[in-house]
């Protein structure tokens, strides 16, 4: 009898691993997650997130569709939502495991709206000073800044409407007057303490710059 219980619960603890096992293939880090995983993320962060539902739909279409053609990140997404004010939290880095969402400031360009404002204006032209709008894939090396010494990442513009990324020299960095709402030159400034947590999470990651449109 006591065998046959030990062997019974041997039985019941190999099964629970392998559902568990199972399970985790789909969520686990370094891994693409499953289309259906996909899903139940991007209705988590739409019940839970106060970021914008457009943007958020615009986005994780983008990348299921191009995911593995684009080498994008398999563990985060992000969106900066400028149809925020600069005063919110309006950079969101969305975990495509946990559906856990990390929110940190960000500034726009000095010509796309005011300080402090939402961004009214984007652009792609060089010397512009806006903030460009569409998809881009993120950098995974680090640099620092010439003239400034800012930390930053670089930035591949996806789309036509934001081609000239590389050209401006739009990049995510950080930036000291983030906190007191000061505005970029077109690029995504962060505040400098949020370095480690932004950069560690958004190497080779989708952004997403949303503006309304």
């Amino acid at each position: 009898m006591k065998s046959k219980l030990i062997l019974l619960s041997s039985l019941l603890f190999l099964s629970i691993n392998t559902c568990a096992s199972s399970t985790y293939k789909d969520i686990k880090y370094g891994s693409y997650v499953s289309i259906a995983h996909l899903k139940y993320i991007y209705n988590k962060v739409k019940r839970t997130s106060s970021v914008s539902e457009k943007a958020l739909a615009k986005t994780f279409h983008y990348y299921e569709k191009n995911r593995y053609a684009k080498y994008l990140s398999p563990n985060y997404l992000a969106i900066a939502d400028y149809t925020k004010f600069a005063s919110q939290k309006r950079l969101f880095i969305i975990n495509l495991h946990t559906g856990e969402v990390n929110k940190h400031l960000v500034a726009h360009g000095l010509n796309s709206g005011a300080r402090g404002d939402r961004v009214w204006s984007a652009g792609n032209q060089a010397g512009s000073y806006k903030t460009p709008t569409g998809f881009f894939k993120v950098g995974y090396k680090e640099g620092i800044t010439f003239r400034k010494k800012y930390d930053y990442l670089g930035l591949d513009g996806l789309e036509w409407k934001n081609r000239n990324a590389k050209q401006r020299e739009i990049i995510l960095h950080t930036a000291s007057y983030v906190g007191s709402l000061g505005r970029s030159h077109g690029c995504f400034a962060i505040e400098p303490k949020d370095k480690r947590e932004v950069f560690s999470r958004m190497k080779s990651a989708l952004l997403f710059s949303y503006v309304g449109a």
